[in-house]
């Protein structure tokens, strides 16, 4: 059953009152079109007069059980991704259900009365601003299925115009389907396609539709190093070029992380203290020893400390009231740039082919959630991103990129690589009161999770980045055993494998660990995974010989095998 709530529009205001519609029915001002093709429903709108949706929705009728796991794709590429039991909650559904009620009453994207939400922004690597959480639905994007005694498999073909939301209602035991549209505006006489999905009864026929849909990529494999898990923003050129001295010809890519620009968004402004000598010379060292050279940068926000934010603010976005688009608590708080301001994006191409022409071959672009936050009443967020994304690749034309933080089917279209899961955490679960933070939040327990779960869309979406594995001694609270399932699930589950270790200290069993995780990257096979409650259990091929291994996700180690 489809239902569509939507606000008559006059003079460019919108008439209060709400008007209900079902089904195929017409009224004064839109006509639905509903076309079923097999497993396939498209549903389209065409305005009589301006509309302004405020709800489309479909109800399914699909039976499911106490037992049945269902897979809930996270908002972006960070947020906490896995099978879950009807009896599971969303983490920190309770706690995103205030942050919105905290912000509601002042703007959406406004100053809240926690804080904590208005010190650390909390409220804003997610969606906790743009969906109505319940502690008693589970919901997830653009992909779902469920798995048990009854199966369903669905995934959205409509993700350039509006991405799909998937409900799970735990106690009435149903499924919604909602577009992600609330304040599009629809001109009259025009027409716009609010749902567009493939659904089977059957999760292997929908995973093979799936594939189907978005036909395999080139197998392409990165095993590199970037600076960022270990340093962090502590960077120079001493420690980059020792480290780059460390690794051998198995390699292929040297990463630069965040840490050598002054201020985030002030990319053109290298650091004369750490890198007094630029980054020319680094780039051909880099080459010289026969590997890509990477480079990070976060393209569509900047710190409120930089020149950027506070000589050019006329390049940033602002919400309905006046205030700026805060995105998050990282460095001194930053904020969006508004993809409506053509001098903002000149900027950004500016910024990413000066890094182009230093010669760096490797573009890894962060925090790119953030444009998608602003309202944009002339175009969904799945359109702004679209936007965002194919500047980025216009821009970077044959240049690899890895998104981070970005949402993920709008990154199928442009990018080589996506990040998965959130930041590995140098403990396990990070400091406990981080895990009231946010869903995005810094987990080595989370990303793990999120590597196996996420494993279907690799080499289909894009190639999977797990994150890095991390085996030295020092500056780390991860146990020998956690390390060693780091490495191994990543090597089995992504198409890059990397590290922010000077591997040149490693001992005898580190090396061999390493070694064998390079293996399973390139030659492993018949990878499979099943969650029996807090175990996943593994099984792989590798040249020839059969493992089987229990993946503890609670204390997140390998409990038998390797």
């Amino acid at each position: 059953m489809f239902n569509l709530t939507y606000y008559a529009q006059k003079d460019n205001k919108d008439v209060k009152k709400e008007n209900r519609i079902t089904t195929n029915a017409t009224d004064n001002n839109v006509i639905i079109n509903i076309k079923k093709e097999d497993n396939r429903e498209i549903i389209t709108l065409k305005a009589i007069n301006d509309i302004v949706i405020h709800q489309a929705e479909i109800s399914l009728d699909i039976k499911f059980s106490q037992t049945s796991k269902f897979f809930l794709n996270g908002y972006q590429s960070w947020t906490d991704t896995k099978e879950s039991y009807i009896t599971e909650p969303e983490k920190l559904a309770r706690r995103a259900k205030r942050f919105f009620k905290a912000a509601k009453n002042n703007d959406i994207y406004g100053k809240s009365k926690d804080v904590l939400i208005n010190k650390f922004a909390f409220d804003r690597y997610g969606d906790v601003l743009l969906y109505d959480y319940d502690k008693n639905k589970l919901h997830g994007y653009d992909i779902f299925y469920i798995k048990g005694d009854k199966e369903f498999f669905s995934f959205n073909n409509n993700y350039k115009n509006a991405y799909l939301i998937y409900e799970v209602f735990r106690k009435e035991k149903k499924i919604r389907l909602v577009s992600d549209v609330r304040k599009y505006v629809i001109k009259a006489g025009e027409e716009f396609t609010v749902f567009d999905y493939s659904f089977y009864d059957s999760y292997e026929l929908g995973l093979k539709a799936f594939y189907e849909a978005f036909p395999e990529k080139e197998n392409n494999k990165v095993l590199g190093y970037t600076s960022w898990y270990n340093y962090y923003q502590n960077i120079n050129e001493s420690i980059i070029l020792r480290d780059l001295d460390a690794l051998d010809e198995r390699f292929n890519l040297f990463q630069i992380d965040d840490g050598y620009e002054t201020f985030v968004g002030d990319w053109l402004d290298i650091d004369p203290n750490k890198f007094p000598n630029g980054f020319k010379e680094i780039v051909d060292k880099i080459h010289s020893k026969g590997y890509k050279a990477g480079i990070w940068l976060a393209p569509f926000v900047a710190e409120e400390k930089s020149k950027l934010f506070n000589e050019h603010k006329e390049y940033f976005k602002k919400d309905k009231v006046g205030n700026y688009i805060k995105c998050g608590g990282n460095w001194s708080g930053f904020y969006a740039l508004d993809i409506d301001n053509k001098e903002a994006m000149d900027y950004v191409k500016k910024c990413l082919e000066y890094y182009m022409e230093l010669g760096f071959d490797f573009f890894k672009l962060d925090f790119l959630y953030a444009i998608s936050l602003p309202r944009y009443y002339d175009k969904t967020k799945a359109m702004a991103t679209e936007m965002a994304y194919k500047l980025i690749r216009d821009t970077l034309k044959d240049k690899l990129i890895l998104g981070c933080g970005a949402l993920p089917f709008a990154s199928s279209s442009y990018f080589d690589f996506l990040r998965i899961g959130p930041d590995v955490s140098l403990k396990f679960d990070d400091v406990w009161f981080m895990r009231m933070a946010h869903r995005e939040r810094i987990s080595t327990k989370i990303t793990l999770q999120n590597t196996i779960y996420r494993s279907i869309f690799n080499r289909h979406l894009f190639l999977n980045d797990p994150d890095v594995f991390l085996l030295r001694d020092d500056n780390i609270e991860l146990s020998k055993k956690q390390k060693e399932a780091l490495l191994v699930i990543n090597a089995l589950f992504g198409n890059v494998l990397m590290t922010s270790d000077n591997i040149k200290n490693y001992d005898d069993e580190s090396k061999e660990l390493l070694s064998y995780a390079f293996e399973l990257s390139k030659n492993a096979k018949d990878i499979k995974y099943v969650r029996e409650g807090i175990y996943i259990r593994l099984s792989y091929n590798i040249n020839g010989k059969v493992i089987n291994t229990r993946y503890n996700t609670e204390k997140g180690v390998l409990e038998d095998g390797r």
